[in-house]
């Protein structure tokens, strides 16, 4: 009998019927209705109580593509926003020099944009001063601005971490099917922007520690979990990581340069190194927790 496993979850033989049951009872109802339906039946939700929708659509699919169950025609084709997406437009805001002592500008407001009026805004700083340009993050994320007398310093965006990540997953000491239970308790610094005419001593090691001691919170209130670790690369070509080590990040090791997409050993990208954060003293009881 062929076993199949989705996401960790073993799917037994009267799983899959229970599955040809459900679209026998509802033959008329798309596949969101039917993915809905399951997840209600299983109790497969997220842990801010939505329903796992996508992941159990992909479930699906897999189960129809190996033969073992018959889905309705696709009803309805979504439209992808990501497919063409439109770059940001060039942000209008006071490009003045400032440099003065940290202590001057305080205190520093840290707004969390996502979702909010600025979130423009900080597209497109990041889109016309980062070096990798605007990227929209998928799954879980926050994005923040960091302001001073009224003016934009600094842009942070954070989202959902890798799932397999070698020196990380070593620092950290947890099994496969820990990191696939609490994977979601890490969160990624994918950005990180001074704007360029903006000259202040220690002020991005101090915005690092102050993003540590609020993000759990904010993650909390947005997705209903916290956070215990934090994670980013640094690309050594191009920087030194000066402010990340300056704010207590330990380097954990370097990535193997080969991307999740690679067929081979051979590195197809630049190496990075690889800077963690714990958020408490316990991050590996909690994170090492299978059960």
């Amino acid at each position: 009998m062929v076993e199949f496993r989705y996401r960790g979850r073993p799917i037994s033989q009267e799983d899959i019927l229970y599955i040809r049951a459900l679209v026998e009872r509802h033959p008329n109802e798309s596949r969101r209705t039917l993915s809905s339906k399951l997840c209600e039946a299983w109790q497969w939700r997220q842990a801010n109580g939505a329903l796992r929708d996508m992941v159990c659509r992909g479930l699906l699919l897999m189960l129809e593509r190996a033969g073992q169950i018959t889905l309705p025609p696709v009803s309805y084709v979504r439209h992808n926003p990501l497919a063409r997406r439109v770059r940001p437009e060039p942000a209008r805001v006071d490009a003045t020099p400032m440099e003065d002592r940290l202590r001057n500008l305080q205190p520093l407001a840290f707004e969390p944009v996502r979702r909010t009026g600025k979130e423009p805004l900080f597209n497109s700083l990041m889109q016309e001063h980062h070096y990798l340009g605007y990227e929209q993050p998928v799954g879980e994320h926050l994005k923040y601005l960091v302001s001073a007398q009224g003016r934009p310093l600094a842009c942070l965006a954070w989202s959902s971490a890798p799932r397999h990540l070698g020196s990380r997953d070593r620092y950290i000491g947890w099994s496969a099917e820990a990191r696939r239970r609490n994977i979601r308790f890490l969160a990624y610094n994918t950005r990180f922007l001074i704007l360029p005419w903006v000259r202040v001593e220690h002020l991005a090691s101090h915005i690092l520690g102050r993003m540590a001691a609020r993000i759990s919170a904010d993650w909390q209130r947005m997705y209903g979990h916290p956070i215990y670790f934090l994670e980013t690369f640094v690309d050594p070509e191009r920087f030194r990581g000066t402010c990340y080590r300056a704010a207590n990040w330990v380097l954990l090791g370097k990535t193997t340069g080969r991307g999740k997409q690679s067929n081979s050993h051979v590195p197809n990208r630049s190496i990075k190194e690889v800077l963690g954060y714990p958020l408490t003293k316990r991050f590996r009881e909690l994170l090492t927790e299978a059960g």
